[in-house]
């Protein structure tokens, strides 16, 4: 069985919006919940309550993605992300030296990876939620529905010069296939 571990993904900007860090896309991601630990969840507002609620950590920003997608990984990989980890450890959360931050980030990228049963480029979504005994997690997975229109597109991202002005596109099978 092929390794497999959690990349952040941006399917649109929002994540530069919702979070006062985004990560960026194709970070290896962990879930970033023992960020919360010792934290009452009903003091965080704005874009702290945002990360909270929905956020998984990206390795090498430590910045937060709404969605992470299911990718193969080398052991090699693998390896680096629980190093790179580690070094966030020591560097924003107060680990004394990289021997100690190990265990924690080899913990954490492990429990990563026992979320990527899935095949890849499945995407993960998560939510946190406090409660009395601590935050409990939730997870998703979100799947490309498949439907006769497969092909077709209703909405298209296109790059547009701006001395171009803007430019619209739709696609009228995929509208006019829902009243048929």
């Amino acid at each position: 069985m092929a390794l497999k571990l959690p990349r952040t993904i941006r399917l649109d900007p929002s994540d530069t919006f919702v979070y006062l860090r985004a990560a960026e896309p194709g970070e290896w991601a962990v879930t970033g919940t023992f960020l919360f630990f010792g934290t009452d969840p009903d003091t965080l507002a704005g874009k702290e309550r945002q990360a909270f609620r929905a956020g998984f950590l990206g390795i090498g920003s430590f910045g937060w993605s709404t969605l992470a997608v299911v990718t193969e990984a080398s052991a090699e990989e693998r390896v680096t992300a629980v190093e790179h980890l580690a070094e966030q450890l020591v560097a924003h959360c107060g680990a004394p030296d990289l021997e100690t931050a190990r265990p924690a980030a080899e913990e954490e990228i492990a429990f990563a990876q026992s979320l990527c049963s899935h095949p890849p480029n499945t995407l993960l979504a998560l939510h946190r939620a406090g409660e009395r005994t601590g935050i409990r997690e939730s997870f998703r997975t979100l799947h490309q529905k498949v439907s006769r229109l497969d092909m077709a597109t209703a909405f298209r991202i296109i790059e547009v010069d701006e001395e171009d002005g803007p430019v619209e596109e739709f696609d009228i099978r995929a509208l006019g296939g829902k009243h048929q």
